[in-house]
């Protein structure tokens, strides 16, 4: 029998038992379906031991591990290198450990991008994002450096929404501006991909949804939302009663586990495994 490699989720201070985690489902059903002897576990990690957790991360063997809030930058100072993107987003959630040494990627908005190529190329898209957030932020990077061509973010807090602009527009060929989120905001035209990267419309919150005009979705465009649970929000119900492609959450989240199990493993897993489990674990 060959010994287990292990991987984990380093959830934080706060309460995030391995049965509440979809993660962890999605990732142990991929590596038993693909007969590897690879077990992923939740680990609940409090600030001022994260340090003590990485060196006991390394001197375990283990392949790498994700980070959660409130995690993601400050595990920065516990690596050896840093990936492109989790450069520019600021933020780590995935650390690959090799040889005793760590390197930090962020593959949130690669999850997103892996889940946008199945309905469309990311090069030359005309993005609008909701949203200045993490989530905003690793998918306006990730677009950029895909090639999109054009990259507006809609925000309400200006000073917010105004940085983030900049700093695509600076570090992506993508053209990134700001625009204020105003009442019943009109999405511009010649836009084909606006997406929702808030969390308006999350579970039990779900007959919430974003302030737009919907009369204005672009007949055709990709509309994108980053809540899986519903899987079909009332923003992308509406987006598709608009002739949109509606684009789920649920892709996210498996794209970025198999993005993960990639860069840990070097193996591609079954990503209708994961999907079947992580609807499976969120009750959809």
């Amino acid at each position: 029998m060959g010994v287990t490699t292990f991987l984990s989720a380093l959830t934080g201070s706060f309460s995030q038992g391995a049965g509440n985690n979809p993660t962890v489902s999605i990732m142990e059903a991929g590596f038993e379906a693909a007969h590897m002897d690879v077990r992923y576990i939740n680990c609940e990690v409090a600030p001022e031991h994260l340090a003590n957790a990485v060196k006991g991360a390394i001197a375990m063997g283990w392949l790498g591990f994700n980070c959660s809030l409130p995690h993601k930058e400050t595990v920065l100072e516990h690596l050896d290198s840093v990936g492109e993107s989790a450069r520019l987003i600021g933020a780590v959630n995935t650390v690959v450990i090799r040889d005793g040494q760590l390197t930090g990627e962020n593959t949130d908005g690669k999850g997103f991008v892996e889940a946008l190529r199945t309905q469309r190329d990311p090069r030359g898209a005309r993005a609008v994002i909701f949203g200045a957030g993490g989530a905003a932020r690793a998918i306006a990077i990730e677009l950029g450096l895909a090639g999109a061509a054009s990259i507006t973010i809609v925000n309400r807090t200006a000073e917010r929404g105004q940085a983030l602009a900049e700093h695509v527009d600076q570090n992506t060929e993508a053209e990134c501006s700001f625009t204020p989120w105003g009442s019943h905001y009109r999405i511009p035209a010649g836009c084909d991909l606006v997406v929702n990267a808030t969390s308006i419309g999350f579970s039990p919150q779900e007959d919430q949804t974003l302030d737009v005009d919907f009369s204005t979705f672009p007949t055709g465009a990709v509309v994108a939302d980053v809540v899986p649970n519903p899987p079909m929000t009332r923003w992308l119900r509406a987006a598709q009663d608009a002739g949109c492609i509606p684009l789920t959450g649920v892709g996210m989240l498996v794209n970025q586990a198999l993005v993960n199990a990639k860069l840990w493993t070097g193996e591609t897993l079954d990503a209708t495994v994961m999907h079947r489990a992580l609807e499976e674990a969120l009750g959809i």
